[in-house]
């Protein structure tokens, strides 16, 4: 395995800082937070560079709020000079990770993500069911509770396989730090979405090639397993228990991890996906409805709704959604 040192020093080049803040504040640009911090841009960016370099940089501690929809979950928000460095981090190990994900991890990576997924679901059900004249299962999985309980010891060894650079090692563990836990990485930080792959990478070279399971899909911590027998996804499922305990400290969701026959709509990736169509999944239309009663409460501009539901109608044209697409438009056109 390729390892890779003196790191550090790219993480705070100017240039990587640039690149970072850029990237940071897209999308952000009306933000109070960011306004204020380019007041004084290149002195910002400066004095980040240079507390980098010294090392003494200290992230600020996270901002938490909880969010119902429709189950709660607790959002932790950096402050923008320190998702600036999560950016420097990210540029530069996001090239050497990559490397090493399997095709069919799709969760965060550039030309992957939803649509990906779902395409590629298509794909797999159709060889396992030959062009749905056949039957076949599929082992749904969920990691119960996945980033809260990722174990800090077990991914410091994963990453220091490849990272072999003290200072970009010690910068990640005060990272880390900020949740004040020796477990779990909060939601919302960008390092927690990239480094929750990096952990499950574990996880996918052990189904790809200890396995050899052929139909496997991973997106963030949900995943399926597809074969046209029964018997075989259920020796999978029992391996990956022990796997997850044993390897990663982390168990499978009871309730949520279960062999379906694909005949009867497997949800995955937002969809509801049957043989022969796709349903939205309540939550995603739960979602657009909410943003178009903030947006006739005068809380969202007539610019910013139109954006969302461009983005989300690109998102449910994939499925059976004609007539709630027309309806939506209608109500902010």
């Amino acid at each position: 395995m390729k390892t890779y040192k003196n790191l550090y020093k790219k993480i705070y080049d100017k240039k990587n800082l640039v690149s970072a803040w850029k990237k940071a504040r897209k999308g952000k640009t009306q933000k109070n937070y960011v306004i204020e911090f380019e007041k004084d841009l290149r002195r910002n960016l400066l004095k980040l560079h240079y507390e980098l370099q010294e090392e003494a940089y200290a992230p600020l501690p996270l901002k938490t709020f909880v969010l119902r929809d429709p189950k709660t979950r607790k959002i932790s928000k950096a402050d923008f000079r320190d998702r600036i460095v999560h950016h420097a981090i990210n540029n530069i190990l996001e090239p050497i990770f990559e490397k090493s994900f399997i095709y069919n991890n799709c969760a965060g990576r550039k030309n992957k993500g939803t649509l990906f997924a779902l395409k590629r679901f298509e794909n797999f059900r159709r060889k396992i069911t030959h062009n749905f004249s056949s039957f076949g299962y599929c082992l749904k999985c969920d990691i119960e509770h996945y980033f809260q309980n990722i174990n800090h010891v077990i991914l410091f060894k994963i990453i220091k396989r490849k990272i072999k650079d003290e200072n970009l090692l010690n910068l990640l563990e005060l990272i880390f730090k900020c949740n004040n836990s020796s477990e779990g990485l909060p939601l919302g930080n960008l390092t927690s979405q990239f480094f929750a792959n990096v952990y499950l990478g574990e996880l996918d070279y052990f189904i790809k090639h200890k396995l050899n399971v052929k139909y496997y899909l991973r997106y963030v911590d949900d995943f399926v397993l597809l074969h046209n027998s029964k018997n075989q996804l259920k020796i999978w499922k029992k391996e990956i228990e022990i796997f997850l305990k044993e390897k990663l400290e982390l168990k499978l969701h009871p309730e949520k991890s279960r062999i379906i026959p694909l005949s009867i709509g497997i949800e995955f990736v937002g969809f509801r996906n049957f043989y022969f169509h796709q349903l939205l999944k309540q939550r995603s239309i739960r979602i657009m409805r909410n943003k178009i009663n903030f947006y006739k409460k005068g809380e969202i501009s007539s610019k910013k709704i139109k954006e969302i539901f461009q983005g989300w109608k690109a998102y449910a044209s994939w499925a059976d959604s004609h007539f709630l697409i027309n309806e939506f438009n209608k109500e902010i056109h």
